[in-house]
């Protein structure tokens, strides 16, 4: 008799569940999903500042660290100047965190210069270091990007403009507390952790419920996967030990070397 499949508990936004879903199934998984973060587009003072440097050819750099982040800055433009933005980022150096991105970026017709080895905001500041002392760097991602990236190219005497183009929240419903019953019934053996907001959104919830050291103590008896060291920094804070970190940050990547060392 074959072992039973292990269930994965997949946790992303809803805009990537269905694809999530597919790809954990292809490798063997169950899975269990239920999103722990939403996305919510924002607009702060800076992001005019941001999007005139690049139409007017003042950037030397942009950088993009999601494909969300993407979709959220083409969101606040009307279809003229979304072409105006595409035509002049092909004029400048674009600059990707990571393969997701920077399909994204081609789908919509961006060159992209470069990509660094490693897809976090250290990978980012160790890639462009060497190239942006004197340069002016604009830079759109979301409200809970890594402060990293941005003292980071400072220190690398870069000038740098950030806009945040969304944040992310806690969503809340009956998918959510259904994840984590079958948490607290054991179905779950492998937990995957995608960022660090969605730790902290996991946890909330199961301090709502009044379950949180139950469920703490299941985590640490069961197989637990962060993507990046700020994610697995942050489950630490939970006291819970992270089991698995892929070498490269997506989430095919998670899923290969939890079946590679754990089925």
């Amino acid at each position: 008799m074959e072992p039973e499949a292990p269930t994965i508990a997949i946790m992303r936004p809803e805009g990537y569940l269905p694809a999530s879903r597919e790809l954990a199934e292809s490798m063997g998984f169950n899975v269990i999903e239920a999103p722990m973060i939403e996305l919510k587009a924002i607009r702060d003072e800076m992001f005019d500042i941001v999007i005139e440097h690049i139409l007017s050819g003042k950037s030397d750099y942009v950088i993009f660290t999601s494909a969300n982040g993407i979709e959220h800055t083409l969101g606040k433009l009307d279809t003229q100047n979304q072409k105006k933005l595409v035509n002049k980022l092909n004029q400048t150096n674009v600059v990707a965190i990571g393969p997701t991105t920077k399909k994204r970026l081609l789908d919509i017709g961006v060159e992209v210069m470069g990509m660094p080895g490693v897809y976090s905001s250290e990978g980012l500041v160790k890639y462009l270091c060497p190239m942006v002392k004197g340069k002016t760097v604009d830079v759109a991602r979301s409200a809970y990007g890594s402060t990293y990236l941005i003292s980071g190219l400072k220190k690398c005497d870069a000038i740098i403009y950030e806009t945040q183009v969304y944040t992310l929240v806690r969503p809340e419903g009956e998918k959510q507390k259904n994840l984590m019953e079958k948490a607290l019934d054991g179905k779950i053996s492998v937990f995957a952790f995608t960022s660090s907001m969605m730790v902290r959104n996991f946890f909330e919830l199961a301090q709502s419920m009044g379950k949180l050291e139950a469920v703490t103590d299941i985590l640490n008896t069961s197989i637990v996967s962060a993507i990046g060291g700020p994610t697995a920094s942050t489950l630490g804070e939970y006291g819970i030990k992270t089991a698995i970190q892929p070498g490269k940050y997506t989430f095919e990547e998670m899923l290969s070397t939890i079946k590679k060392e754990c089925f």
